[in-house]
C-alpha cells in the first residue's frame, strides 16, 4: 500500500509539475496584459470609441428553485451605477417561489421584467430572456450572482473596439464558510488572474463565465441562440463567437461573486457537469480543433483537448504502470531527499505562480487561505476522475441534467447585499 501511494503521489506531482510549466509559458502574456490595461485607461464607459453613446445594457437572469438567492442577485444588479440598464428574470418552470418572488421585485423596481416558461433548461431560459431582452449588450449571468456597483460599467469596459463580440467578467465565491470553499477561493485565481489575462492577450480566451459574459446584440444575432442540447452552453456559445470572426476578452475588475460548491458531492457534480459540457462542445466543433483556419484560437483548442480530455486518460495509465514497477522493482529509485520531492513535485513552481496570480487579481486577502493548499493535490486527483467519469456519461448517453448546485444563500463578502435583506 506504501508503495501505491508513493507512486500515486510521483504521478500528482509529475503533473503539477507539467501544468505549472504550461502556465509559465503563459506568464509574459499575462504581464503584458497588466502593462496594456494602465496604459490604455479607456475612461467612462460611453466616452471612448467602443460606444458613442451609453448603451442600454440587459441583465438575462434565467433560474430553476432559486428562491433563496434570486432576490440578493436582482437587487445588486439593479444598484448598477449604470445609468441604462434592465433585468429581465426567467423563470424555468421553478417548483419553488422562485416566479412569485421575481414578481414582487419587477413590482418593486421598474427596470426588472419577470417572465415564466415550462421547465426546458437553461439555455432555454437564456434564449427565453435573449428574445425579450432590448438591449444593445445583453449580459448573462446565474441566480446566485452578486454584483458589485461598478461591476456593468467595468464590464463594458472590455468592448475595446468594434471586433469584440463578447466579454468575460471574473467571478469570486461568496460562501467562504468551508475547508472546500476556502481552497477554491485561493487556487482559482490561476484560472482568473494568469490564464484568462494571457489568453485575452493570445486571443484564445475559450469561455465567457456563464455566471458574467456581456455579449453584443449583434453578435448573437448573428451567431444564432443557444444550444439546448448540451451541458457547455456558455462554452459552446463562446467557440461560436470566434467562429465568428468575433474577439473575445477579459474584463477582470468587473466582478461577480456567486457560490462555489461546499460540499464534495457538489464539487463533483459541478464538475462532471462542467466536464461533460467541454466533451459535447469539442465534438460539435471538432473541426475547429487545431484548424489553422481560426487563427491561434482554433491551435489552443488543439492544446486544450490534449490537456482537459487526453491528458486524465494518460495520468491514469502512468499511474497504473508506475504502481506496477513500484510493486515489483520496490521504490528505491524514487527521490530519497525531501528537497528532491519539493523540486519533483514542483511545489516552488506551483506556489510562485498562485502568488503572481493572486497579486494579478488585486486580493491578497485571499492568502489567508493558504492553509488549504495541502489539499490541492487531492483536488487535482479528484479533477483528473471528474474527466473519467464524465466520459463515462457521455458514451452512455446518459440525460443532459441542469444539476446546478443547491444553494445556501451564504455571503461571506460584506457590502454585497442590504444588512437587513435576505442572506445577510
Amino acid at each position: 500500500m506504501t508503495s501505491v501511494l508513493v507512486a500515486l503521489v510521483l504521478v500528482l506531482g509529475l503533473s503539477l509539475l507539467v501544468v505549472g510549466l504550461v502556465r509559465l509559458a503563459f506568464v509574459p502574456a499575462a504581464l503584458v496584459f497588466e502593462a496594456r490595461r494602465r496604459r490604455d485607461d479607456p475612461g467612462p464607459v460611453g466616452c471612448g470609441p467602443e460606444f458613442d453613446r451609453v448603451p442600454l445594457v440587459s441583465v438575462v437572469v434565467p433560474a430553476f428553485d432559486e428562491a433563496v438567492v434570486i432576490e440578493n442577485c436582482v437587487r445588486s444588479v439593479v444598484r448598477s451605477e449604470h445609468p441604462s440598464l434592465e433585468v429581465v428574470c426567467v423563470d424555468d418552470g421553478s417548483s419553488d417561489d422562485t416566479f412569485a418572488r421575481m414578481e414582487q421585485l419587477a413590482a418593486e423596481h421598474p427596470q426588472v421584467r419577470a417572465l415564466r416558461q415550462e421547465n426546458a433548461g437553461k439555455g432555454a431560459a437564456l434564449n427565453t430572456g435573449i428574445a425579450a431582452a432590448r438591449g444593445e449588450i445583453l449580459v448573462l449571468v446565474d441566480a446566485d450572482g452578486l454584483f458589485r456597483p461598478d461591476t456593468v460599467t467595468r464590464l463594458l469596459r472590455g468592448f475595446r473596439d468594434p471586433r469584440v463580440g463578447a466579454v468575460c467578467g471574473n467571478d469570486r465565491p461568496v460562501n467562504l464558510d468551508r475547508v472546500l470553499t476556502r481552497l477554491l477561493a485561493l487556487i482559482s485565481h490561476v484560472g482568473t488572474g494568469l490564464m484568462r489575462r494571457a489568453l485575452d492577450v493570445l486571443g484564445c480566451l475559450p469561455i465567457v463565465s456563464g455566471n458574467i459574459g456581456a455579449f453584443r446584440r449583434e453578435a448573437l444575432d448573428r451567431i444564432g441562440p443557444l444550444r439546448t442540447d448540451t451541458l457547455g452552453e456558455d462554452l459552446e456559445l463562446t467557440w461560436r463567437v470566434h467562429r465568428a470572426g468575433y474577439r473575445v476578452t477579459f474584463a477582470p475588475d468587473a466582478l461577480v461573486y456567486a457560490e462555489s460548491p461546499s460540499t464534495l458531492r457538489g464539487l463533483w457534480r459541478q464538475r462532471v457537469r462542467w466536464s461533460r459540457g467541454l466533451l459535447q462542445v469539442t465534438a460539435m466543433h471538432r473541426s475547429m480543433v487545431g484548424n489553422p483556419r481560426y487563427g491561434g484560437f482554433g491551435l489552443y483548442l488543439a492544446y486544450n483537448t490534449l490537456a482537459q480530455v487526453v491528458a486524465p486518460f494518460v495520468q491514469v495509465v502512468a499511474l497504473v504502470v508506475l504502481a506496477a514497477l513500484v510493486l515489483v522493482d520496490g521504490p528505491t529509485w524514487l527521490p530519497s531527499s525531501w528537497w528532491a520531492w519539493v523540486l519533483l513535485l514542483g511545489l516552488p513552481l506551483s506556489v510562485a505562480l498562485l502568488l503572481l496570480a493572486v497579486l494579478l487579481d488585486r486580493a491578497p486577502g485571499d492568502l489567508r487561505q493558504a492553509w488549504t493548499l495541502p489539499l490541492w493535490p487531492v483536488y487535482s486527483v479528484m479533477m483528473t476522475l471528474v474527466v473519467l467519469d464524465a466520459a463515462r456519461l457521455e458514451l452512455g448517453n446518459a440525460e443532459n441534467r441542469w444539476n446546478k448546485l443547491d444553494r445556501s444563500g451564504t455571503v461571506s463578502v460584506r457590502g454585497l447585499v442590504d444588512d437587513d435583506g435576505p442572506g445577510s
